[in-house]
């Protein structure tokens, strides 16, 4: 049986994103297969937070640098390490810095109400557990990683994304195995040409020292070679998939709703262009009245793009619902009657798939890894707002165009699999072994 060590930062029922999605899908799919799983988290998982995943502890006892072994009911084959850390998904300086003081509160209120003692300045570097900054706790991260490594028995390394590269290299290094680098979303899909120095170095390095490289879609790809100046034949494309959980909901009749709804969902963040959304539902509003766009999720730009629509004066027409998750994000596919993604550089977008299998038609950016692979979409570039604009209306407008997106995307979004994606996967593994 192939034993595998995956390193990651996000899963069920701790979702900010694609990343945690991805990853339950892909080892759910690898244990089917019978390979073992040891998943690697920079936090403890309490049962109380889970949503559709039961959570149970194997071994109670907490060591001192407070690891916690976890083991998922749903899925088998597979156990989950924990590490205490403040690292969270989609962080950077500021937000850990954020994340620390909030912790570091947090103890010190309940400390001074037991002890009736006065409140005292709280500082990151008082909360004994954490690195004084994003890079340290990211090291200690690693440091710990290794400790684990080592106690472990497995064949390969699997990293996913750049919070996790240097545990997998520290890992490597100290234990011999091979390691293969997933990347589901560069600095330059998030920060654009204003790239965070730190991070693109820990990227790149995990991208060189890797045996292989997994890639979410021919655009990331690019990107690597393009920009990290990784060799082709290093890389591997893996698209990502979805979980059909014994069918797709069934195709409605068409909507008889006078007023129509637009939906995005995703992080409020740069990198998913939620002002081109804005301009482009001004745009649409000009022409008709009877439209409402709703904005699901939560990022940076939150409190900006409330005011870009109230500056814009449709703020009356746009419904900010905050991040979602669960049940919640079903309602909103059941209010919608098109789903737009206009991002300006999307690895790959999970969500349109999403939309798809609760018969929502979609627009998405051409500048999207999804778009390679989905031919029942209308695409666009994310700038071109003009564009966004017409299409909006034009599947708004005419039912008949709106029902064959849907009908057809229905259709085509069923042969996304998990265990496609994972066989591909488990042949990366089989030849990054055979090569070592």
């Amino acid at each position: 049986m192939l034993k595998t060590l995956m390193l990651g930062w996000e899963f069920p029922p701790f979702i900010s994103g694609g990343l945690g999605t991805a990853c339950y899908g892909l080892t759910r799919a690898m244990s089917q297969f019978g390979t073992k799983i040891i998943f690697l988290l920079p936090r403890p998982v309490s049962s109380e937070l889970s949503s559709h995943v039961k959570f149970a502890a194997v071994r109670s006892k907490q060591r001192r640098d407070e690891r916690a072994v976890f083991k998922l009911d749903k899925i088998k084959n597979i156990t989950f390490r924990t590490i205490r850390s403040a690292l969270q998904p989609y962080q950077d300086a500021e937000s850990y810095t954020e994340t620390v003081q909030t912790s570091c509160r947090a103890v010190e209120t309940t400390q001074n109400k037991k002890n009736s003692h006065k409140d005292t300045p709280c500082k990151p570097t008082s909360f004994r557990h954490y690195g004084d900054n994003l890079y340290h706790e990211v090291q200690r991260y690693a440091k710990l990683a290794r400790q684990i490594g080592l106690e472990e028995d497995f064949d390969i390394i699997h990293a996913h994304d750049w919070m996790t590269y240097p545990a997998g290299i520290a890992v490597a290094e100290a234990t011999g195995k091979p390691l293969v680098v997933h990347i589901h979303s560069t600095e330059f899909d998030r920060s654009g040409e204003h790239v965070n120095q730190m991070i693109y170095d820990i990227e790149r390095q995990g991208f060189v020292y890797a045996d292989n490289v997994i890639a979410v879609s021919c655009l990331t790809r690019d990107i690597l070679i393009n920009r990290y100046e990784i060799s082709e034949d290093k890389i591997s494309v893996v698209y990502n998939a979805i979980e059909h959980d014994g069918g797709f909901v069934h195709i409605p009749p068409v909507s008889k709703k006078l007023e129509k709804t637009v939906l995005f969902l995703g992080r409020i963040t740069m990198q998913k262009g939620p002002e081109y959304f804005l301009t482009a539902a001004k745009k649409v509003l000009e022409v008709m009245d009877n439209v409402k766009f709703i904005m699901a999720g939560s990022g940076n730009l939150f409190r900006h793009t409330i005011e870009l629509a109230a500056r814009m004066g449709i703020g009356h027409k746009v419904f900010f619902t905050g991040f979602l998750r669960g049940e919640n994000v079903n309602m909103a596919f059941r209010q919608a009657d098109l789903f737009v993604m206009p991002s300006v550089s999307e690895p790959f977008g999970l969500v349109p798939l999403e939309a798809l299998r609760n018969n929502v038609p979609v627009i998405i950016s051409k500048q999207s890894g999804v778009a390679e692979v989905l031919t029942h979409a209308l695409k666009v570039d994310f700038w071109d707002v003009d564009e966004i604009a017409n299409k909006i209306i034009s599947v708004l407008r005419h039912c008949a165009l709106q029902h064959t997106l849907w009908e057809h995307g229905n259709f085509e979004v069923r042969r996304f699999s998990w265990k496609d994606s994972a066989r591909q996967c488990l042949d990366i593994y089989q030849s990054t072994l055979a090569g070592v």
